[in-house]
């Protein structure tokens, strides 16, 4: 593996983004085909705006949705078990009386 493909992999792809937005909107107008495009054009004509700022504000928004998702996705995770430390002090700040039986012990 060549280590020029791994130039940027330890920056944030944020910070890789913001500068080269002009960049990215030309790479993605090359790869439209020319049907879309014309599509993008008259969206872009109905808009008001140029076509590179109308697929530059596209992806910014799908970007921004991208980013949604993530953290949706971190905030749907379960809460995390209490650790062996948070377990026994829990455990022993509880009155003796209300301790549960464990399977070990019979009950009485």
């Amino acid at each position: 593996m060549p280590l020029e493909s791994l130039v940027g992999a330890c920056e944030n792809p944020s910070d890789r983004l913001r500068g080269q937005s002009d960049v990215t909107t030309k790479q993605t107008a090359s790869k439209l085909t020319a049907g879309q495009r014309a599509y993008e054009a008259k969206r872009a004509a109905k808009a008001g705006v140029t076509l590179e700022k109308w697929l530059d504000g596209k992806q910014r928004e799908q970007q921004a949705e991208q980013r949604a998702r993530l953290k949706a996705t971190e905030a749907a995770k379960p809460p995390k078990k209490p650790g062996l430390f948070a377990r026994l002090i829990e455990r022993a700040q509880r009155p003796l009386g209300t301790r549960a039986a464990t399977a070990r012990t019979p009950p009485r």
